[in-house]
């Protein structure tokens, strides 16, 4: 008979406690129990990685997140688990949306819409200068831009959906420079409006086949906050070319600002080039392919509102701003477009956190009340806080109707879809400053806000009520 083994003495220590691996006393392992972490309700699909009872746990971390995962959080009780060697836990990662085609996205856009911004500081110089016309010729090469523009855009989205983003992308970019360096060399209206025109072809096919490009690049999960970022592109592109333009005026005349800003569409085509193509499947039926969207028309009159608010309130903030005594009115456009760049940034995950449409009908409200804000406090002050309530509105609502718009398009639609919504930026922003100027004439700026406030509310009212439309047609094959 074997002699019992010697009782330890109290408050001895074992040895075995500083050696995990060692086997406890019977010479068995003991069973040690997984550690999961809480599922929670439309999360990810766990993971596991192969139990190697024998590696150390810093090493297996180290694994785990080598191999692409993320691990569970636990409490300090799941920690010492995993310090005898229990299992890890881990998550797939997060879809990525700061891919380098993404990003190139954004500064092919940033080239563009700066060319687009030193165009607008050097084409009014241009034709009363070189050119030799007066304020009503600046204005008709400055506008009749936007008629090619409008007109084109559902031929560019369903040409994006047949043949791709790519040559749209690359054709419109080229295009542009090529109207842009050629504007150097004219010295008649005709010429110049003919090159306008080109100009508004070359903006319908390198906008409407962006916007394709970056819905087919985003993540589904991160689309709004995807816009949310790549609007920067043109907000910035807008503000700093024209300082660009007079920079390079100064330093060279307008033939080096018009070579200048073609060289910035052509550093987008390249980039364009490096993109590649970014269509999902193939092209769509013969029968499938339509020049307008239909599914997105109800969302787009929402969307509308809030653009023909905004046109009004673009149109008229200066003028507005020096009948209320304001000394530096253009304070108010630079506070406005300061919030509209802050908030899509600060705020850029809020439209895939939200419902979309419900995010538009808050956005509507936002401007309404804004607008508001100008027409009933007609002082400097009054000006800069509506239009920063307005900012934070219109920061929200692009991304918010264009995530809802894109949601009813299949990968082969996404290019009539951008060009249908594209139109009504057009169309929203042409027709909002001559509609409110019409009322501003015999009634004066205030009543044109005013009325801007209610559009903007009356197309709260709508997106609203399609809001509640669309959530009570999907509950209803569910509870089927």
């Amino acid at each position: 008979m074997e002699p019992l083994p010697a009782r330890r003495p109290r408050g001895a220590r074992d040895d075995r406690a500083r050696h995990p691996r060692a086997l406890p006393r019977g010479g068995r392992q003991p069973r040690r129990r997984p550690v999961r972490a809480p599922h929670r309700e439309g999360a990810e699909p766990l993971t596991r990685l192969p139990l190697n009872p024998n590696e150390a746990p810093v090493r297996r971390l180290a694994r785990s997140v080598a191999a692409g995962h993320t691990v569970s959080p636990v409490g300090n009780r799941g920690r010492r688990a995993r310090a005898d060697g229990a299992e890890i836990t881990t998550r797939e990662p997060a879809e990525r949306l700061f891919t380098s085609s993404f990003v190139m996205l954004a500064v092919a856009d940033l080239g563009y819409f700066t060319a687009a911004g030193v165009a607008i500081f050097v084409l009014p110089l241009h034709v009363t200068g070189p050119v030799g016309g007066d304020e009503a010729a600046a204005g008709l090469a400055f506008g009749v831009f936007a008629v090619s523009a409008l007109l084109l855009r559902p031929f560019a989205g369903r040409l994006a959906d047949v043949y791709g983003r790519l040559p749209l992308l690359l054709g419109g970019a080229l295009l542009a420079a090529a109207s842009l360096v050629l504007l150097a060399l004219t010295r008649d209206l005709v010429s110049v409006v003919v090159l306008r025109l080109l100009a508004g072809v070359a903006e319908a096919a390198f906008f409407v086949a962006g916007f394709a490009a970056l819905a087919d690049l985003a993540p589904p999960s991160r689309l709004g906050e995807a816009l949310s970022y790549n609007s920067l592109g043109l907000y910035l592109g807008i503000a700093l070319g024209p300082v660009l333009g007079e920079a390079l005026t100064q330093l060279g005349g307008a033939t080096l600002a018009w070579w200048g800003a073609g060289g910035l569409a052509v550093l987008s085509a390249v980039l364009a080039l490096f993109i590649g193509e970014t269509r999902e499947g193939p092209a769509p039926e013969p029968g499938d392919r339509h020049l307008v969207h239909r599914p997105a028309l109800p969302i787009l009159v929402g969307f509308l509102a809030s653009l023909l608010a905004m046109g009004g309130f673009l149109a008229f903030v200066t003028l507005h701003g020096t009948r209320v005594g304001f000394e530096v009115p253009s304070l108010a456009l630079f506070t406005y477009g300061a919030v509209v760049v802050v908030c899509r940034v600060a705020f850029a995950k809020v439209p895939d956190r939200l419902p979309a449409l419900r995010l538009g009908a808050a956005a509507l409200i936002t401007i309404a009340l804004g607008l508001t804000v100008v027409a009933i406090w007609a002082s400097p002050a009054g000006l800069v806080v509506g239009a920063a309530i307005t900012a934070v509105g219109v920061a929200f609502s692009t991304p918010a109707f264009f995530s809802a718009i894109f949601a009813t398009a299949s990968p082969s639609q996404r290019g009539v879809a951008s060009g249908t919504a594209s139109a009504a930026i057009d169309l929203g922003l042409g027709l909002g400053p001559i509609a409110l100027g019409l009322l501003a004439q015999p009634f004066g700026i205030p009543w044109a806000f005013g009325a801007g406030a209610a559009i903007a509310g009356l197309g709260a009212i709508w997106t609203l009520a399609l809001s509640r439309r669309t959530a009570s047609r999907e509950r209803r094959p569910a509870s089927a």
